[in-house]
């Protein structure tokens, strides 16, 4: 079913990094057929991300390319850009992360394109965004975790401020590129017309900041670092166990109830210090220490187990080999085989959706750099003795 939602849609992904490949191969779980455009002989930079690699291919690279094919394509050479616009001309989505201003100096800009076709869906994907003094700046996702503020509210008080561990900006605008093109699918089908698109890496970072931004606008004071804790509610952090760590996550008065049920302290409840939210968030330190003085004196299962038996939110802190180990992570399916030729027991994490209760069938691996660049430039009308002459030049590869 969801690999049957955009059956038909052909997509030229002209990005590299993180956040547009992982846009794409969104569009490609979902049954889009995916062109990866590459360089000659370097392809996506990823591609080169070592170590980690898989069977002597980077790790990154499998993670953020399947269901796509790969073209290689010179685009400073004349002949080159002439094959990536006959690309686009038969496309219903052209994707790109050049720096604002470099697809239109090479005539691969949206109103060129749009030109050739006009039911193309285009979708600009750039760190700053296209307009504003930082807009031909590149961008990774930690600088923009510093840009946006990110890291001045994580870490622990007193310490020095760290990045969000996860590539979250990155494959968050891969998330809002892919929520863009479908909206502009959407839309085509409607008025028969294409649209422009734009996602950037700041707007995603600022987006995630919507609490804090709005904390700050209601009371002038800057978010501060909590640790694990949280600034509106508590208890809603880590606490040590014997053996490890647990997040207790008490959202409301009747769940605090229940966590000190679950952990044999109702007294506490009893605390006026702790009679209402407002008060436990004002006197956090002292609420961690009672209940921390609790839970260092048991193991983690324990823990879980007695607060998941009286119904308040818990988890273990898990490491990635425990997460993938954990028979709820299996039950979901959600980490798959993907086999590779260097590495058959190559596995993935699929698309995090289900459709009549199925994920996605579509599981082809990541291409080879430039394994299907005859095919695609057979299919657009390009003649054998052509190809070989811009092989032969370097426009592809």
């Amino acid at each position: 079913m969801l690999e049957s939602i955009l059956s038909g849609i052909k997509v030229v992904d002209f990005t590299q990094n993180v956040a547009g490949p992982f846009c794409t191969q969104i569009l490609g779980d979902l049954g889009a057929e995916v062109i990866k455009v590459e360089r000659p002989g370097r392809g996506d930079d990823t591609r080169d991300w070592r170590p980690p690699e898989i069977g002597g291919q980077s790790s990154t690279f499998l993670a953020l390319n399947r269901n796509k094919s790969s073209i290689c394509i010179d685009i400073d050479q004349p002949d080159g850009r002439r094959v990536l616009r006959d690309l686009a001309a038969t496309a219903d989505v052209f994707v790109h992360s050049m720096k604002p201003g470099s697809a239109e100096a090479r005539g691969l800009g949206h109103d060129d394109l749009n030109g050739l076709n006009a039911r193309l869906v285009y979708c600009a994907i750039s760190a700053f965004g296209q307009v504003g003094p930082l807009k031909g700046l590149p961008g990774y996702d930690p600088l923009m975790q510093a840009f946006t503020g990110i890291m001045s509210t994580t870490g622990s008080p007193g310490d020095d401020p760290v990045r969000v561990g996860v590539s979250l900006i990155d494959m968050g605008t891969g998330m809002w590129a892919a929520l863009g093109i479908m909206g502009g699918l959407m839309h085509r089908a409607r008025s028969g017309e294409g649209m422009l698109v734009e996602a950037s890496l700041m707007e995603t970072g600022i987006s995630w900041m919507t609490v804090f931004v709005a904390s700050y606008l209601a009371t002038g004071r800057l978010p501060q670092k909590l640790g694990s804790a949280m600034t509106m509610t508590a208890p809603y952090e880590l606490f040590a166990s014997a053996d490890g760590h647990v997040f207790i996550a008490a959202g409301n008065d009747r769940l605090f109830d229940k966590v000190c049920a679950g952990l044999g302290c109702p007294e506490l409840t009893q605390d006026p210090r702790f009679a209402a939210n407002p008060l436990r968030v004002a006197n956090r330190p002292a609420l961690k220490a009672a209940l921390e003085a609790v839970t260092v004196k048991k193991t983690t299962v324990a823990i879980v187990a007695a607060l998941r038996q009286a119904g308040a939110p818990c988890s273990e802190m898990n490491t990635v080999a425990e997460m993938l180990d954990h028979e709820q992570v299996k039950a979901a399916g959600i980490v798959q085989d993907l086999p590779v030729e260097t590495a058959k027991d190559h596995r993935v994490v699929a698309l995090p959706l289900k459709a009549n209760g199925a994920r996605s069938r579509a599981v082809a691996p990541p291409p080879a750099l430039g394994a299907d660049t005859r095919t695609v430039l057979a299919s657009l009308g390009y003649a054998a003795a052509e190809i070989d002459r811009l092989s032969r030049q370097g426009a592809v590869g």
